[in-house]
Order: structure tokens, then C-alpha cells, then sequence
């Protein structure tokens, strides 16, 4: 129930920014130079029209994750690079940041995106990288963290995430 609560506040937002009350309108003007004020947003930021809809347009998923796999690239390089317990526990907390921007917007897009037929498979491929990758992370930070230390398994995955980072940034999203 509480992440049914959680989901639909998250979309409440998404009508709210579109509503006339919190959207509202610009300043107008009649012929004689009788001028009714602006409301809401429109009004308040004197946004023009392209503004306006950028608002409540701005969400595209790509960028999204690409700023979440940032978050959680610069948080992973801070955990290489951490001084203290109060340092690394900050950027672990950063990770999961990251980590949930990608995780919610990926799984959406899969399930919005793949075809019917297929759909099933591609989300069990999908959620199958969790145990894989956490299997491979105990290989991979072992053989990293013996060979060359521990800083040196969180700045690998940094420096290996970057290129997906960049690319949330400039990838088109889907035009169905």
C-alpha cells in the first residue's frame, strides 16, 4: 500500500504541473490596454508558450537515466576516493540514488517497449542481471580488490559506467 501511496503522488504531479491552477497563464492585454494579471507558473515566471510546455515535457527517460547513472558514477569514483566512514557511507548512499533513477525508468521502458510476445523474456533478462551482476561483483572485486586495492574495484566501475552515462545524454528516445 505505502508504494501504491508513493506511485500515485508521483503521478498527482505529473496532472497537477498541467492543471490551469498550477500551470495557469500569462498576462494579456486587450486592444484598449486593459491587462488581466498572469497565473500559476505562466504567470508568476512570465514564461512564453515554449517555456510553458517544456514544463511539463521535460521528462524524457534517457536523460533521466543518463543523470542517474551520473549521480551514480561520480558516487562510485567518490568511494574510491573516500577519507573516512562518513565519506564512503555518503557516496554508498549516493549509489543507491543512482542506482533507482536507472532501475524504475529501465524496467518502465522495457515493459512499455518490448513487444508483446517477448515482453515476459525481456523483463526476466533484464531482472536476471541483478544476481548475475552482484555474483560477478564478489569475482571481480576480489580479484581487483587483492591485485590492486580497494579503491582501484570502485574506480573500474566508474571509469566502465561513464561511456552509459554519456550515452543516456545523448540518445533519442524511441519514436513509436
Amino acid at each position: 500500500m505505502i508504494f501504491c501511496i508513493i506511485n500515485m503522488l508521483n503521478y498527482v504531479d505529473r496532472g497537477a504541473i498541467a492543471s490551469n491552477g498550477v500551470n495557469g497563464k500569462l498576462e494579456t492585454c486587450d486592444d484598449s490596454g486593459v491587462c488581466t494579471s498572469g497565473s500559476g507558473i505562466q504567470g508568476d515566471f512570465k514564461l512564453n508558450n515554449f517555456q510553458d510546455g517544456i514544463l511539463s515535457s521535460i521528462y524524457n527517460p534517457f536523460r533521466l537515466i543518463g543523470v542517474g547513472l551520473s549521480v551514480w558514477t561520480f558516487a562510485m569514483a567518490g568511494c574510491g576516493a573516500s577519507f573516512d566512514f562518513w565519506s564512503i557511507a555518503f557516496c554508498r548512499m549516493l549509489v543507491g540514488v543512482g542506482e533507482a533513477s536507472f532501475i524504475s525508468l529501465a524496467a518502465s521502458f522495457i515493459d512499455d517497449n518490448a513487444p508483446v510476445a517477448q515482453k515476459t523474456a525481456w523483463l526476466a533478462t533484464f531482472y536476471m542481471c541483478i544476481p548475475t551482476g552482484v555474483a560477478l561483483g564478489y569475482v571481480y572485486g576480489g580479484y581487483v580488490g587483492e591485485n590492486f586495492g580497494w579503491r582501484y574495484a570502485f574506480w573500474g566501475e566508474a571509469i566502465l559506467m561513464l561511456p552509459f552515462a554519456v550515452l543516456g545524454f545523448v540518445m533519442k528516445p524511441l519514436q513509436l
